[in-house]
């Protein structure tokens, strides 16, 4: 389950996680892949220096556009497809650092 917001510098997504916390992410990417396309999200958290990057599969909801609708990769080689894609995506569009694109907010 995710929320889609657009604020005036990125856009983010609020994640729902299993412990039912919520996670605010930055939106890296929504790139295409496969199939479909897939979402590429940066968590927020204060102190997070591991650079994580989430992939999911993404689909607009017709019934909410601020509420996409992201599915877990569970398959392995849809995983490996999905990352290569992504990082080849960050390739030919210039993404040098991710800290310059989503600074911290102080």
């Amino acid at each position: 389950m995710a929320d889609y917001k657009e604020d005036l510098d990125h856009d983010t997504v609020t994640l729902i996680l299993d412990n039912n916390e919520e996670l605010e992410c930055d939106v890296i990417a929504i790139f295409p892949a496969r199939d479909g396309e897939y979402i590429a999200l940066a968590p927020q958290e204060e102190g997070d220096t591991e650079g994580r990057v989430f992939l999911y599969r993404f689909t607009e909801n017709p019934d909410d556009e601020t509420s996409p609708i992201l599915d877990n990769i569970e398959d392995d080689d849809e995983f490996d497809e999905v990352s290569e894609a992504f990082y080849e995506y960050m390739d030919e569009n210039d993404y040098e650092d991710l800290d310059e694109e989503f600074p911290e907010e102080k």
